[in-house]
């Protein structure tokens, strides 16, 4: 019989997310990572050496001009898109065009045109897209959905979802390309999409409609001077200014991230570490948003990128009783901490020494409150979501995955991607309106 061939795998935008999926794919002989998709080739190099570090063979440098040409002559299989949010739908479509499997970072894309045209061209294709929303796989969260499924607290009229990003982590939005909202969508798309696909998944419904408040009151220039945050620099690199400023990027401090970005910036200029109290944020830092679903449910949600601990809430409010998650990430951040990430991570590979671990408590109506017994939780890899989520994209890894990190959760789909972006679309719409917007009008998905 003869060996079937490996699945040939480009993996587009080499940046600092994107060494999960080129690790991954190197360490599974069922693909051959052929091709990597950059402008810029420090970027590449550093992929490069990732594949060399698990026995692969070199692969391919392509400049994005060339992909969809290079797609349909070298014979790619599976496509990985990891660039710039805004650039997802250049390289989806394409791909599927030609027949590829693909794989796409959350959040799909960034505006509603962009995602009318992925659902299109899905629906023309009958391809396979995949949205890596890697926090349905997160043992916790799977252990939350069943026991909704299972009816603990009954119907579900309410939610309540807090999310707290420490001034660490939610610094970090405010250095790179994502303070830029027409790169990233803000972080209503570009975070909160990871939370509201939940919130969806949790309840089997749809958003109908978003109404929100969000300002930018803590980061940028004018928040800074007021609060007595900000130091005259633009970048962290070189900087006197920036020195002992706990809110800067020592990019020279990491290996990864010196590779990925400080040694990279001759070619495109790209700055990693720009002062988070600086000129041209155009992104919010703080968010207030209603929603109302299909099922007649309504979540208040808050987004918070300032704050002193890292974690979330989430309260169900039902017919039976109500059930309550918390996930504490850090309970503080020192002012001076070098990143020990092997992959330059700022948050979600390591984690934290004072993080806790999660809870989840039941309420019944008319009984005592009882804990729901959890297994081992390792806050790394988002809660150990990143291994479970390439288990159900690409299968085992060679010679296995680690006992425990199985998963029966099945991707999400290019409609759950649409779902989870049109809730924050909608609310970037009512922070510039200050009413309350209607899903179909922005991303239209029948019943």
């Amino acid at each position: 019989m003869t060996k079937a061939r490996p699945a040939r795998a480009v993996v587009v935008g080499t940046g600092s997310r994107a060494q999960l999926f080129t690790t991954a794919l190197a360490g599974r002989r069922r693909f051959r990572v052929v091709a990597l998709c950059d402008p810029n080739p420090a970027r590449i190099a550093h992929h490069q050496r990732l594949l060399g570090q698990a026995g692969e063979p070199r692969a391919a440098a392509w400049r994005p001009g060339d992909f969809e040409r290079r797609l349909r002559t070298e014979g790619i299989d599976e496509v990985v898109v990891t660039t710039v949010d805004a650039l997802h739908d250049a390289y989806i479509v394409p791909a599927l065009q030609a027949g590829c499997r693909v794989v796409t970072e959350k959040p799909m894309t960034t505006d509603a045109a962009r995602c009318r045209t992925i659902l299109r061209t899905v629906e023309a294709t009958g391809g396979d897209l995949a949205v890596a929303f890697n926090y349905r796989y997160n043992p916790v969260h799977t252990r939350v959905r069943e026991l909704l499924a299972e009816g603990a607290v009954g119907e579900i009229l309410s939610v309540h979802f807090e999310w707290l990003l420490d001034v660490r982590h939610g610094a970090d939005y405010f250095r790179r390309w994502h303070r830029e909202k027409q790169s990233s969508g803000g972080l209503m798309v570009h975070k909160s999409s990871h939370h509201f696909d939940l919130v969806n998944w949790w309840l089997g419904a749809r958003p109908r409609e978003v109404f929100g408040y969000g300002r930018l009151g803590f980061y940028g220039r004018d928040a800074g001077e007021r609060h007595g945050n900000r130091r005259d620099y633009e970048r962290a690199h070189g900087a006197t200014e920036a020195v002992g400023d706990p809110f800067a990027l020592r990019l020279a401090e990491n290996d990864a991230l010196r590779s990925l970005y400080l040694d990279a910036e001759q070619h495109d200029g790209y700055l990693r570490d720009r002062n988070v109290f600086g000129d041209g944020i155009t992104i919010e830092d703080d968010m207030a948003v209603l929603v109302r679903y299909d099922t007649g449910a309504t979540m208040t949600y808050h987004l918070t990128a300032y704050s002193p601990w890292e974690g979330y809430r989430v309260m169900f409010n039902g017919t039976r009783g109500r059930l309550e998650l918390e996930v504490e990430e850090s309970r503080w951040q020192p002012a001076r901490l070098r990143s020990v990430s092997g992959k330059g991570a700022i948050h979600g590979d390591k984690a934290m020494a004072n993080a806790s671990g999660p809870r989840i408590l039941v309420r019944p109506l008319w009984q005592e409150p009882y804990d729901v017994p959890l297994p081992g939780y390792d806050h790394g890899g988002h809660g150990g979501g990143d291994e479970r989520m390439l288990r159900a994209l690409y299968g085992p890894a060679d010679p296995g995955l680690r006992e425990g990190t199985e998963s029966t959760v099945a991707p999400a789909t290019a409609r759950d991607g649409a779902l989870a972006l049109v809730t924050g679309l909608a609310a970037n719409e009512s922070f510039t309106t200050g009413a309350p917007v209607a899903a179909d009008s922005l991303v239209p998905l029948g019943p």
